[in-house]
């Protein structure tokens, strides 16, 4: 039987499955990307900016209005409406620009500070992770829950790790430090998005990063959330788009990753 989406969610897939197929073409021709530098170690592609550009013209013409929050193209505002789209074009672009195809593009749907709907969409596997509220989280046509995993031994935790040029090195250090001590493992795969849909889809049991962006996170909080885990800032709160910073886990390990987190930060 096949998952109804709603209304918003659709708009989501049509845009992203339009964007994606200019963005699969470019993906296999990454020799005659035009390739540009916005600070190190930090690309922009042509094809992030195709992709985008495709992404705000369909979502426009769905719902004409609506204002914007893009990695690339930043505030658009509409017409006083309280809806938004945040966008991230391509999540994972260093992954992208090497050929490692683990990179996707990320679409929220925000009104008045809440997220409403999430659509995180891998092209290259076909994957399509979404929610909305209230509606639960999906893999395409299938229900997503979060794994059930008890023991920290047993978990394997998802983290970004700051590179040339980016802040937060002695801390990831002290955080990464803590995780490894107590875990199965950590993985570090290139994409914010994805590592939060992956905790929704129960292949990771947590995440956490700090120095990130809304677009980076905003459609994966909510595809958790609806997937029965819970997220949350580094201090516990709900201020995760402000500060730049996430805790994502099952809801049996959110508790004690969290305050594994602040005991490292601490020290």
């Amino acid at each position: 039987m096949r998952t109804v989406r709603n209304p918003v969610v659709n708009v989501m897939m049509t845009a992203a499955t339009k964007a994606a197929r200019r963005m699969i073409r470019d993906f296999g021709e990454l020799e005659n990307l035009q390739v540009s530098k916005k600070g190190p170690s930090d690309f922009v592609s042509a094809a992030d900016l195709r992709t985008e550009k495709i992404l705000f013209e369909e979502l426009g013409k769905a719902r004409p209005g609506w204002s914007f929050l893009m990695e690339e193209g930043g505030r658009v505002d509409g017409d006083g409406s309280d809806d938004r789209w945040i966008i991230d074009p391509i999540d994972g672009t260093t992954n992208f620009l090497h050929g490692i195809p683990h990179f996707a593009i990320s679409i929220a749907h925000e009104r008045n500070g809440e997220i409403l709907e999430g659509l995180i969409y891998n092209p290259v596997y076909d994957e399509a992770f979404w929610a909305a509220k209230g509606e639960g989280a999906h893999l395409n046509d299938r229900r997503l829950r979060v794994s059930g995993r008890t023991d920290m031994s047993q978990a394997l935790f998802a983290t970004g790790i700051p590179y040339q040029g980016r802040p937060g090195h002695d801390t990831f250090l002290k955080t990464a430090e803590a995780v490894m001590a107590v875990s199965s493992g950590i993985r570090r795969m290139g994409s914010a998005a994805l590592d939060l849909a992956y905790v929704a889809a129960g292949r990771y049991d947590g995440y956490w990063e700090e120095g990130i962006k809304p677009w980076d996170m905003a459609a994966g909080i909510l595809l958790v959330r609806e997937a029965g885990g819970y997220v949350s800032d580094l201090k516990g709160g709900s201020a995760m788009l402000d500060k730049g910073e996430v805790i994502a886990a099952n809801d049996r390990l959110h508790g004690p990753f969290s305050r594994l987190l602040q005991q490292a930060l601490r020290a």
